[in-house]
Order: C-alpha cells, then sequence, then structure tokens
C-alpha cells in the first residue's frame, strides 16, 4: 500500500521541484557551457526496477571523452570541470534526475541505480541481491547515508535488501533527513561517477 502512495507522492514532488528549481537549471546549464560548452547533460544507461534499462540525467560534470582520459578516481579525479567539482560537492549534478522520477523510472529514495555493467550485468546478480530491483532507485538511499563509497558492494547491497524488505514511511523520512545533513555537512555527498570504464 505504501510503496502506491510513494509513487504518487514521487511524481507530484518532482513536478513541483521542477517548477520551482526551473530557475537553478537555467543557470547551472549556462555556467556549464560558459565552462566547458555542450552538452549540458549527461546520460547513462541504468539498471531499474525490474531490471528495465533507463537512462539517468546528470548535469555533466567532466570533460568531453573523459573515458579516454584516464581511470577514474574518487578523490581530485583531473577529468572534472571547474563547475563540475562544485556541483560534485554540493550534488547538484544529481537534480535532473528529477525528470526520471516524473517519468516513473526512479524515486526520490531508494537503491542507487547501477550501471549496466558494473558491479555486474542484470543476469549476473544473485537471486538474493536482485531483489533491489523490486522497487524503483532512488536519488538517495540507504547505502548512501552509511558510507556510499566507503563500504564495499556486499555491504551496500546488504543496506538495499534491507530496505526492500522494510520499506515504510518512517525508513523514508530518516533517510531523507540524513541525506540533508550530509550534503548539508559535503560528507558523502550524493553524486556517483560518471565513469568507471567508459561513459
Amino acid at each position: 500500500m505504501y510503496y502506491k502512495i510513494k509513487n504518487i507522492l514521487d511524481i507530484l514532488f518532482s513536478l513541483i521541484l521542477i517548477i520551482l528549481l526551473m530557475p537553478l537549471f537555467i543557470i547551472i546549464s549556462f555556467l556549464i557551457y560558459l565552462d566547458t560548452k555542450r552538452p549540458i547533460l549527461f546520460l547513462q544507461d541504468r539498471i531499474g526496477k525490474d531490471g528495465k534499462v533507463f537512462k539517468m540525467i546528470k548535469f555533466r560534470t567532466m570533460f568531453i571523452g573523459a573515458e579516454k582520459m584516464g581511470i577514474y578516481e574518487f578523490k581530485n579525479d583531473k577529468r572534472v570541470t571547474k563547475v563540475g567539482k562544485f556541483l560534485r560537492l554540493t550534488s547538484l549534478d544529481e537534480i535532473p534526475q528529477l525528470f526520471n522520477i516524473l517519468k516513473g523510472e526512479m524515486s526520490f529514495i531508494g537503491p542507487r541505480p547501477v550501471l549496466t555493467y558494473h558491479p555486474f550485468k542484470y543476469e549476473e546478480y544473485t537471486e538474493m541481491q536482485k531483489k533491489r530491483f523490486l522497487v524503483k532507485p532512488g536519488i538517495t538511499g540507504l547505502a548512501q547515508i552509511n558510507g556510499r563509497k566507503e563500504i564495499d558492494w556486499n555491504k551496500r547491497f546488504e543496506y538495499d535488501i534491507f530496505y526492500v524488505d522494510n520499506l515504510k514511511l518512517l525508513l523514508d523520512f530518516k533517510i531523507l533527513i540524513l541525506t540533508f545533513k550530509n550534503v548539508l555537512l559535503t560528507k558523502n555527498n550524493l553524486n556517483t561517477e560518471e565513469t568507471v570504464k567508459k561513459n
């Protein structure tokens, strides 16, 4: 029952936020264009609910051709643009995902959407791990407020599965509050890499 209500709230609040944040969308787009021209947005295939692939939308934070400029570094990645560093620090690069939520591909809260090839291809996940795909992926989730990239994939999957098994309003509210706290403290900010092996 709560999952149906959650879907309705996701669409409603994403639409409201898109309207309210439209001036911010325009400002960020303008800054990216001044810094490194186009494209403004970065689209990447991610695995969503029930294993369906969708295009996750972010503001571009890396130089064009970043995949040819070396491997990804969690800190001080030289492929990240000047504006991109600020967007990542504040997690503002994630706000275009409001459109993913509006389209019904994502939720505000849920397991982060994984790449189609990393850490595994969909068919390579165990049946237990695939439980994370029973709900829509989120902009933030339980793993994100508990260390994000500082914890290994097995631990992230544990958090994701716990979330699916205990889906309720109180848990979502707790994740939301701790997410804002972490972002304000610039701790474990939400953004994920644009490239691991390739764009």
